[in-house]
């Protein structure tokens, strides 16, 4: 069995709500984000993620929704193009939903499957600029963006658009497109545009929302109750994970339902 390099691992961490520093976007800024002596500031800022990441994954389960979280790489290597321009933490399906999955699916079409950008996740990113958080269903994630078109397929668009719609400040966005739906107020026309154009093996699907954070104008996000509203607003995408992502509860993959 291959050994994991050390810098791949998640680092300890304890579920806990940590205010955002000026440094944590600061190392990811252009000049810095490619220099190895900023590595251990991004670590800490990794460890500030995956506590929060581990908050809501106890207030999803609470929910009823098991995740398992994760953390992206803090040091520069060859799997971010050696440079670190966004750490984030992400929720996608627990190792039980997995293994259901890869049922369905079998080991040919299932493998890869433990990597969170295969399974649609809720996330928190950081970039120097910008706070993030999203629901994203990657190219590699096909299956669950299959899952929300067959579902749509058979229901129609009225249950995803009411789900998008309860989520007012974020928007629908396809791939890297310029065009983009804002939820709160979206119609079926709207929805049926976004699928005309949608392949699930070939676009990011994703439903977010974003706070600049530029250098010099990023106090808003510096206070302490920051990290509560980030899990508040991860919590809000969590009835449209539900809806999309393939589960036992939302199984329109290969299903005659």
């Amino acid at each position: 069995m291959a050994t994991i390099d050390p810098a791949e691992r998640d680092p300890a961490a304890k579920p806990e709500l940590i205010a955002f520093e000026d440094a944590d976007f600061h190392a990811l800024s252009p000049g810095l984000c490619r220099d190895p002596q900023y590595n251990d500031r991004r670590l800490a800022t990794r460890r500030k993620l995956l506590s929060l990441a581990k908050v809501y994954a106890e207030r999803a389960k609470a929910a009823g929704v098991e995740l398992d979280v994760r953390t992206s790489l803090h040091a520069p290597s060859t799997f971010n193009h050696n440079q670190v321009k966004r750490l984030w933490c992400y929720a996608a399906r627990a190792k039980a939903e997995k293994k259901r999955l890869k049922g369905v699916l079998g080991a040919d079409l299932a493998k890869d499957l433990d990597a969170a950008y295969r399974n649609a996740y809720v996330c928190c990113a950081l970039e120097h600029d910008a706070l993030e958080v999203s629901l994203r269903i990657h190219a590699d994630a096909w299956f669950d963006g299959q899952n929300v078109v067959s579902r749509v397929k058979k229901e129609g668009t009225e249950g995803w658009k009411a789900r998008l719609n309860e989520l007012p400040g974020f928007r629908l966005r396809l791939h890297d497109w310029k065009g983009e739906w804002p939820c709160g107020k979206l119609g079926r026309e709207q929805l049926e545009e976004f699928l005309k154009f949608y392949k699930p093996a070939e676009h990011l699907m994703a439903v977010e929302r974003r706070w600049p954070a530029p250098q010099g104008q990023r106090a808003a996000l510096l206070g302490a109750d920051t990290p509560a509203l980030v899990v508040e607003e991860m919590l809000r995408l969590l009835p449209l994970y539900r809806f999309m992502a393939w589960s036992q509860e939302s199984d329109y993959l290969f299903s005659s339902r």
